[in-house]
């Protein structure tokens, strides 16, 4: 089984790969594919930094690319169930759907609260500032990006469950849990 998650910075994907991660899944996320790259290629690891290499690795090798390899390394690894964490380009789901037993969630969170969660926190990766937030968060969505750059916004249309998360973290807990208790 695979578990795909697409949605914003700051939307829940992380807490959900928690909640996989006790039931025995392995993860894997789609950014650290372009955290390698992005040290390969000598750049920073910055969030704008790394959405340019992401968008660069899709141009070069297709907008699934990152799924691709993400598969490469699931199936080589023996390992049975799988979350995969970061898909922000509709190609990537196509491509993880290719297989059998793939589930796509998408977790959204309203705009005001997704800039509250992200600046308290406190990465060093992210934004502080609200305005260069928003302009993130847009951006991750498709505003301004070509078809094979961040999609979210379209990843969203993809879905097979979708996940609004605007309460806390219990409630995202529950919703989830009640979801995978119904594809398991």
């Amino acid at each position: 089984m695979i578990i795909g998650l697409t949605g914003s910075m700051g939307c829940g994907k992380g807490e959900v790969v928690k909640i996989l991660e006790n039931e025995g899944f392995k993860y894997v996320t789609l950014s650290m594919m372009v955290r390698e790259e992005a040290r390969k290629r000598g750049l920073s690891e910055e969030r704008e930094v790394l959405m340019g290499v992401g968008n660069s690795m899709r141009t070069e090798g297709g907008a699934g690319i990152l799924a691709k390899k993400a598969l490469e390394t699931i199936f080589g690894s023996g390992h049975d169930k799988w979350v995969v964490d970061g898909i922000r380009n509709p190609a990537e789901i196509d491509e993880l759907k290719k297989g059998e037993g793939v589930y796509i969630v998408g977790i959204k969170t309203d705009l005001d609260l997704l800039v509250e969660r992200i600046i308290s926190r406190n990465r060093e990766s992210d934004a502080k500032v609200r305005d260069d937030i928003v302009h993130k968060v847009r951006r991750e969505w498709g505003e301004g990006e070509s078809e094979d750059g961040q999609q979210v916004g379209k990843c969203m249309e993809k879905v097979d469950f979708l996940i609004e998360n605007n309460g806390t973290l219990e409630e995202l807990n529950q919703k989830f849990t009640e979801y995978y208790k119904t594809i398991n």
